[in-house]
């Protein structure tokens, strides 16, 4: 499933059923760009996972509702409810780990 972009007007569409994931990254962050094709590569192969983008320039409000400090950031949800914090960038395969921990 492709990353959507996400906002205030779309967010409880995108966490409220199942398991979703909201990377939040910004277009200046340097490792977000980096990580953002992981991301990107992970959500295709996890068709069962909904991947939401949050640019923290575009929606600083969702971002400081999360308590978002430094970016990239991602914030696992299951059935609306935030179930995972993880900063930093990461490789492939300790995002496919970390997807494997959120679906339990």
């Amino acid at each position: 499933m492709a990353t959507v972009a996400v906002s205030l007007e779309n967010r409880n569409e995108v966490v409220e059923d199942g398991v979703s994931v909201l990377y939040f990254t910004a277009a200046w962050c340097g490792p977000c760009q980096q990580f953002g094709p992981v991301v990107n590569q992970i959500s295709d192969e996890e068709p069962d996972v909904r991947f939401g983008k949050v640019d923290i320039d575009a929606n600083p409000e969702l971002a400081e509702a999360y308590g978002i400090r430094s970016i990239p950031t991602l914030v696992a949800h299951r059935d609306g409810t935030p179930t995972l914090r993880q900063r930093g960038a990461m490789s492939a395969p300790e995002l496919r780990k970390l997807i494997t921990e959120i679906k339990g």
